[in-house]
């Protein structure tokens, strides 16, 4: 096992969110320069310019995906969800070939992915964060099964 970060620790995916802020603030920007620029009406300039708010908004909840490691479990953040999860919970952290994003397998069964750790951009990075957070589970899983068993 490599050496493990000092917790709190986030996972995030770090082009991917600058790339998705800035063409938020870029589309805000030139929609509200074009309702200023056309002879508009009031209400049709504001019709502009919460369009350009609005696409920044959605943009910006697609960035704020992130995969948060603390001393008693990890919470993922996804698009429209947010889900904590305690360490034993987790069974298993999987990053395969062609996947967009890793899947936390969990104990009721379930699987769930985890966008804040993406191969998209920085495939490396993402292999690098899959593996740190899947020792994290396997230490803080063992850590705590030998505590529940003392």
């Amino acid at each position: 096992m490599s050496d493990l970060p000092t917790l709190p620790v986030t996972f995030r995916p770090g082009h991917t969110r600058a790339i998705l802020l800035t063409a938020g603030a870029v589309i805000f920007v030139v929609i509200s320069g074009i309702a200023l620029l056309l002879e508009l009406g009031p209400g049709e300039r504001l019709t502009f310019v919460l369009t350009g708010a609005l696409s920044f908004w959605a943009l910006a909840q697609i960035a704020r995906v992130r995969v948060v490691a603390d001393e008693s479990g990890v919470t993922v953040v996804n698009i429209a969800s947010r889900r904590r999860l305690d360490w034993a919970e987790i069974v298993q952290v999987n990053l395969r070939p062609g996947d967009p994003w890793v899947f936390l397998n969990l104990s009721d069964g379930t699987s769930l992915p985890a966008l804040g750790i993406q191969p998209g951009l920085a495939r490396q990075r993402a292999v690098a964060d899959a593996r740190t957070l899947r020792e994290l589970v396997e230490t803080r899983s063992t850590a705590r099964r030998a505590q529940d068993q003392g």
